[in-house]
């Protein structure tokens, strides 16, 4: 697209709006700053997440349904790339904790100093499996995972609008049933493995970039064999026309329009995505003492919520939930950063001018969705975090729970790709197995 061309499309109003937004979070980041710096810090972590997600169009389940359905693993690669960065960071805080005195938090006792992140390193045991399985198809009929569902609803797709209450609502008895079965001897069955302990913290880092980099080439293998076979796909087929590089940046005044385009507009790639969402999880991982995590912000809404209807817990899986919304849930910092999330997406949006409400589907799609988000409230609580808090980060965290995430939530997406393709679902095209596909 010419910078005329575009000049002529691009309307100033939403932009407008997007910075009078911006300037809002900034007075609302000052108040919450003045209760607690950890709380302004998680509105602009989440902001800058969501912003993240919008422009570069990265997504957890893309990572899966692209290389599915297209062949190609231009986003898989990237998937990989933000691993091995987050593993790189988080193992540098996290040997510095241990050499300061640390202790993993699962066995901490009190007045223990925590290694930041382990709070991840989880018990991988069946609600580890059953649960990522179960999430895997969710987040394919639901059109995108914990943190694309926050991103899709802040871009005004509607069929994030339907599957997020229903995703939160679900994370209820998801909450509930993972703490009856790690109670019982059946969530004794399983092993939590934080691999420091086993081939220290330099140990750790070379086997996960190891892992990560075997993925990577049977990815390109992969790749290699979809483009013999005649089914790869480019993976700039999906870019529309406005994200591109203007074709003549030059022309005119180079830092009116085009620049704008350049900052706000233009599309930016997987890697950069990978790269930019480590750098923030690095820094939510040293400033708040844990790492990034979506879903059990949903379980505090959803209890928050049951609650206005009279309908309280009073299970003890539910005390730290219910201390919470006792406090008020802009109290907690992973409420804030999921609201911050959803900004992010809204304000990168109206910067570039393209927000619109889409509500191109029919009852059964919507339907569809409202599924997804009720497999993926609970498959993401059942398995004790979602894409971000059981793989993200779990992996660069050396828990080896991460891993059998990763493995069952790629084949709980595939399921959900091969059930409902063909028409059953208008996310879930079919895979593309002759070049006829392409026209």
């Amino acid at each position: 697209m010419k910078v005329e061309e575009f000049s002529k499309k691009f309307s100033k109003t939403q932009p407008i709006i997007g910075f009078a937004i911006i300037l809002a979070l900034f007075f609302w980041g000052m108040q919450l700053n003045q209760t607690s710096a950890k709380l302004a810090f998680s509105l602009a972590a989440g902001v800058a997440i969501g912003y993240i997600l919008t422009r570069t169009r990265f997504g957890f389940a893309g990572g899966i349904k692209r290389i599915y359905v297209r062949g190609e693993g231009s986003l898989t690669k990237a998937l990989l790339l933000a691993f091995g960065v987050a593993a790189i960071l988080y193992g540098a805080v996290q040997w510095h904790d241990a050499v300061h005195g640390g202790v993993p938090a699962y066995l901490a006792q009190e007045g223990d100093k925590i290694i930041h992140g382990t709070q991840n390193v989880y018990m991988t045991n069946i609600g580890t499996v059953v649960g990522a399985f179960i999430f895997g198809i969710g987040m394919i009929i639901a059109g995108g995972c914990a943190s694309g569902t926050l991103a899709d609803f802040g871009e005004g797709e509607g069929h994030a609008a339907f599957a997020f209450p229903f995703f939160v609502l679900a994370t209820i008895p998801g909450h509930y049933l993972r703490e009856v079965v790690d109670r019982n001897p059946i969530g004794n069955i399983g092993v939590r493995a934080y691999l420091p302990d086993y081939f220290g913290y330099f140990g750790a880092i070379i086997v996960t970039i190891v892992a990560l980099m075997i993925l990577y080439g049977f990815t390109q293998r992969y790749e290699k064999m979809r483009k013999e076979e005649g089914t790869y796909m480019d993976p700039l087929g999906d870019y529309e026309d406005f994200e591109k590089p203007l074709e003549d940046p030059l022309s005119g005044n180079p830092f009116g329009i085009s620049l704008y385009h350049k900052m706000f507009v233009e599309r930016w790639s997987f890697n950069t995505g990978a790269i930019l969402l480590s750098a923030v999880s690095g820094a939510i991982i040293i400033f708040k003492g844990k790492a990034w995590g979506v879903t059990s912000a949903f379980t505090k809404i959803a209890v928050w919520f049951v609650g206005l209807f009279g309908i309280h817990f009073t299970d003890p899986a539910f005390n730290s939930i219910n201390k919470t919304v006792e406090a008020g849930l802009l109290s907690d910092g992973g409420v804030i950063l999921d609201i911050g999330i959803v900004c992010g997406s809204f304000i990168a949006f109206l910067l570039a001018s393209r927000f619109k409400a889409n509500y191109k589907f029919d009852s059964k799609n919507a339907f569809l969705f409202s599924l997804g988000g009720l497999f993926m409230g609970f498959g993401s609580r059942f398995a004790k975090g979602c894409n971000i808090g059981a793989l993200y980060s779990s992996i660069p965290n050396f828990s080896l729970s991460g891993w059998i995430f990763m493995f069952f939530i790629s084949l709980g997406a595939v399921a959900g790709l091969k059930i409902f393709a063909g028409g059953k679902s208008c996310l879930v095209p079919p895979r593309h197995r002759d070049k006829r596909d392409f026209k």
